[in-house]
């Protein structure tokens, strides 16, 4: 393994974790209504860790590897759209964009599941918890929009 990716790339999503510190749930997500098979809050910033190492780790793996375009530019999406949804669902209130943001997530990270597996099985097999935890995360987000639908967002300043 080189050091230095992997350096670079769990930088990356330390980044993408920051927003999790930035945009905490707080009494608005404790207040809306969610289904009982929601994760209990500590669970959270647990899998999140383990999933951001073994994405960092994955991506190491694989971006030395000839042919790994098209693999780094899903790894590249999936942590945009990772970094993006806790702003917009947390930070916002938008609850209903916040899904769409988590879609392109679901995807991005299906994307570099495949695109990993394809050059590294151990790199894609990596990719599989992720995958796993962001389709609970979608619906949850999916059960959590049904039960509030009239939600109000942040108004913009």
């Amino acid at each position: 393994m080189e050091w230095g990716l992997f350096a670079i790339f769990l930088l990356a999503c330390a980044a993408a974790a920051t927003t999790g510190s930035m945009f905490m749930p707080g009494a608005w997500y404790r207040g809306l209504s969610k289904p009982t098979w929601t994760p209990k809050d500590w669970m959270f910033p647990v899998v999140w860790s383990i999933l951001y190492v073994s994405s960092a780790y994955a991506a190491s793996r694989v971006a030395p590897l000839e042919g790994s375009a098209y693999a780094m530019a899903f790894w590249a999406m999936q942590i945009a759209f990772n970094t993006l949804w806790t702003p917009v669902f947390f930070g916002l209130h938008r609850i209903k964009a916040a899904f769409f943001v988590m879609l392109g997530l679901w995807l991005s990270v299906a994307g570099t599941m495949v695109t990993f597996f394809q050059l590294d099985w151990i790199a894609g097999a990596l990719f599989v918890p992720y995958l796993a935890w962001v389709t609970v995360a979608g619906a949850l987000n999916a059960s959590v929009w049904a039960r509030n639908p009239n939600e109000p967002a942040v108004a913009a300043e």
